[in-house]
């Protein structure tokens, strides 16, 4: 994941070069910047997306550059009731069994994606089960 200071230091002391542009994964523009470093106009362009750094918020920041909100998404209540179905081999089967599992696929997606450690998927995961 990237880092709010991060982008914030190599724009203030490289932002000329275009260096935060590629550690926020804006190659495209940090070749640009490369290109035409010594017109200036990178130069002042880094001075105003330093200060927007500066002011925008770590959500808005980890939307954009992440591309996950920096808050875990809290479960949804389950207030259905756990109604048992038997089916033809007898067995009882839970009609939640599905969103369990939909709700074990999101999680480990959050976990790959950093926003949640195994820790808290590990018990999550057992909680559901």
């Amino acid at each position: 994941m990237k880092s709010k200071t991060t982008a914030i230091l190599l724009c203030l002391f490289l932002g000329a070069f275009g260096i935060h542009k590629f550690y926020l994964g804006e190659s495209g523009k940090g070749i640009m910047y490369l290109l035409f470093f010594w017109t200036g106009i990178p130069c002042l362009l880094a001075l105003f997306e330093f200060i927007g750094l500066l002011v925008m918020s770590d959500d808005e920041f980890n939307w954009k550059y992440n591309h996950v909100s920096s808050r875990a998404p809290q479960a949804a209540p389950n207030n259905n009731v756990n109604t048992i179905a038997i089916n033809m081999g007898g067995a009882p089967q839970s009609s939640t069994a599905n969103s369990n599992s939909d709700e074990i696929m999101k999680l480990y997606e959050m976990k790959e994606k950093g926003i949640i450690t195994e820790e808290d998927f590990e018990l999550k995961k057992k909680t559901l089960l």
